[in-house]
């Protein structure tokens, strides 16, 4: 029965580590920066606080930002390492284009590559039949991973962006949702901040050789990383991220015909008005009055939030512990305890497990999402005040 309360307990724990992972809709206070974008964001990476938004939820054609979404299932396929046998219609595919030979061989990550750098129509649709079926096969991978992510206002027809469905939509929102899923892939990370790629060519003796034609790479030294898009219908479309110091941005923008500079100017406002704040440090947590708890609890992580200099003194932190057994000892003590949630102007903006010290033990990601997903319990709980 103890044992079965143990991992119960953390189970719960890490339902609530979860909570950290869902972006917070809480905004600042701090004077917004203008932009010629219909409809724009800024989302800060770790927390997923959006700092400025406007019209973020209005859908609207995204073009070939859309290949943002094409690239993390290549990637998550485990199919980068193999050969991918170009069929005749990625060949026909419209618009921008690396130039792939009907029947040629290339590996799955140089056409990654192509697809992210150069923007390649012919890349997206080889892409897609080989990790999808077909092209038809990979959108329906596309809209299940959109599910998954919480993309509520997003359609993918298809892997490229194209104007071939009036049927293949998101917002600004959902695009900063995606790229912050992706960002936290090392792998995605490195190839969508690459400024240049080359790329062996079956049956030729020269490379192929790709240059990113997201210019904020070269035109704005914070910049990490981010996608290009242009239709007839769409405008103009960029996703873009950049870091400086320890904060991480998220900056979209759709039908923006000023978009260099929209980023550049909202990534300014963000690193000047924002700072990430670390509200609870990872390790023993003082100040519980509570005997049985004092100096014996402790937090696994760091939680950190954006804030402006007029917020700092508005948060707040709630704890909520375990009743203690009436004796003063239990039997088998459990290593989840309780929970503590922080508050901006008393709105929660994050919630964190807390461990008896020294009982918190790292899960890989797998058994983490999974014991995730099975968890639904009640505890019974005392409140303390803190911070």
């Amino acid at each position: 029965m103890f044992a079965a309360a143990i991992k119960t307990g953390i189970r719960i724990g890490l339902a609530l580590l979860l909570l950290i992972l869902i972006p917070i809709h809480h905004t600042g206070e701090a004077a917004s920066p203008g932009v010629n974008a219909r409809a724009a964001i800024l989302m800060e990476q770790e927390s997923g606080r959006v700092l400025f938004g406007k019209k973020e939820h209005e859908k609207m054609r995204i073009a070939s930002i859309t290949k943002i979404m094409t690239a993390i299932l290549a990637i998550e396929s485990g199919k980068m390492d193999e050969k991918v046998k170009v069929s005749e219609r990625a060949t026909y595919a419209e618009g921008s284009s690396i130039y792939l030979k009907k029947g040629e061989k290339i590996l799955m990550e140089d056409l990654v590559y192509g697809l992210m750098l150069r923007s390649g129509n012919d890349a997206a649709v080889a892409i897609a039949e080989h990790v999808g079926g077909s092209v038809e096969g990979f959108a329906f991978m596309m809209n299940e991973k959109a599910m998954e992510l919480g993309m509520e206002n997003s359609y993918f027809s298809n892997p490229h962006g194209l104007d071939d469905s009036e049927h293949h939509y998101s917002t600004a929102y959902d695009m900063a949702l995606l790229t912050r899923y992706a960002m936290n892939n090392s792998e995605y990370r490195k190839i969508a901040g690459t400024d240049t790629h080359r790329a062996p060519q079956e049956g030729e003796k020269w490379d192929r050789i790709w240059k990113n034609k997201n210019k904020l790479l070269r035109m704005y030294k914070y910049t990490t990383g981010g996608k290009t898009g242009f239709t007839s219908l769409a405008k103009r479309t960029l996703v873009s991220t950049a870091a400086k110091e320890d904060m991480e941005l998220i900056a979209v923008t759709l039908n923006d015909g000023d978009d260099w500079n929209d980023h550049m100017n909202l990534y300014e406002w963000g690193f000047k008005e924002y700072d990430l704040v670390s509200i609870i440090e990872k390790g023993t947590i003082e100040g519980l009055e509570n005997k049985f708890y004092k100096n014996k609890v402790e937090a696994a992580r760091t939680f950190a939030y954006p804030l402006s200099e007029d917020e700092r003194e508005l948060v707040r932190n709630d704890i909520t512990l375990i009743k203690p057994p009436e004796k003063g000892k239990w039997k088998n003590p459990p290593s989840h305890v309780g929970n503590v949630t922080v508050l901006l102007e008393d709105q929660p903006i994050g919630t964190m497990p807390l461990y008896m010290k020294g009982t918190y033990r790292e899960m890989d990601e797998e058994t983490f999402w999974k014991t995730v997903k099975e968890v639904v319990t009640k505890f019974f709980i005392i409140t303390v005040p803190y911070g």
